[in-house]
């Protein structure tokens, strides 16, 4: 059994999709026990819930989770995120951290909406966190200090990498690692596909796509080689592997993908102040 962590009571608002995944994390990995984390959700349910096999209190009341927790985690909507924190906002000190999750609320929005220099970090999860292949971009606010930083890396590690990031790069990767999964999808689903085009079972079509999805993304982590190279690795001259390539050059997958992510992302500037630009 591994050490219990010193991040104290863990309050985790809004147990909804992500926030769910998260939970059973912090369980799964004993970083946090179930009797120090409290969740809520926005609808009146059960008073405990099952997360990985262990019982959680859980609650409609944000403040009062907020009051005797040490860590609090914002996983509402962008659009809910000023309504929380003046529910919470009482509730907060200068010896309390926030890590919100809310896609494209800046730090300088938390900490205008609340009293006092409360540390914030503002991180941006996906969702393959739920089986520890995720990929969570933090940065930090105005007071936060290097033990923050810590705490907050300690959590997301547990569902899978951690990175470190300026803020103003937060939009960016909400785009390409929070939505990339999607994209992601739509490619494996189309190599299986054209697996069952040429006469594969679907079942075995999907598994030979998602495995070879799999393994060349392991490849580019573990060798750090640029893509391209790897690329022309699997490409021989006057092979089948680059008449497939042509083909997606001439369909313009390359660009297609490009615009996917500087879409979303532009998208990801806007969901706080929904189709309106911030001033």
């Amino acid at each position: 059994m591994k050490q219990e962590s010193s991040l104290g009571v863990l309050a985790v608002l809004g147990a909804g999709k992500m926030g769910g995944i998260l939970i059973e994390a912090f369980l799964k990995d004993e970083l946090v026990p179930p009797e120090k984390i409290v969740a809520t959700v926005h609808h009146e349910g059960t008073v405990r819930r099952e997360f990985s096999g262990r019982s959680i209190a859980m609650g409609t009341d944000n403040r009062a989770a907020a009051r005797s927790a040490d860590i609090i985690l914002l996983c509402v909507k962008p659009q809910t995120v000023g309504t929380v924190l003046k529910e919470i906002g009482p509730e907060l000190n200068e010896q309390k951290l926030v890590v919100s999750i809310a896609a494209s609320v800046p730090t300088g929005y938390i900490e205008q909406h609340l009293a006092g220099k409360i540390p914030i970090i503002r991180a941006m999860p996906n969702t393959p966190s739920m089986v520890g292949a995720g990929i969570t971009a933090i940065c930090k606010g105005k007071y936060t200090q290097e033990k923050h930083l810590e705490s907050a890396r300690k959590l997301f590690d547990s569902v899978g990498k951690t990175v470190i990031v300026d803020e103003k790069h937060m939009d960016a990767i909400t785009g390409l690692s929070a939505s990339g999964p999607a994209f992601i999808y739509i490619i494996l689903e189309s190599l299986a596909e054209g697996g069952v085009k040429m006469g594969l079972g679907r079942d075995l079509a999907t598994l030979l796509a998602a495995q070879t999805t799999l393994g060349a993304a392991k490849v580019a982590l573990e060798t750090g080689f640029h893509p391209a190279l790897l690329k022309d690795m699997v490409t021989t001259p006057a092979g089948c592997t680059i008449d497939g390539i042509l083909e997606l050059e001439e369909g313009g997958l390359r660009v297609t993908l490009i615009k996917a992510v500087v879409k979303a992302s532009q998208r990801a500037k806007e969901l706080l102040f929904g189709n309106a630009s911030p001033s």
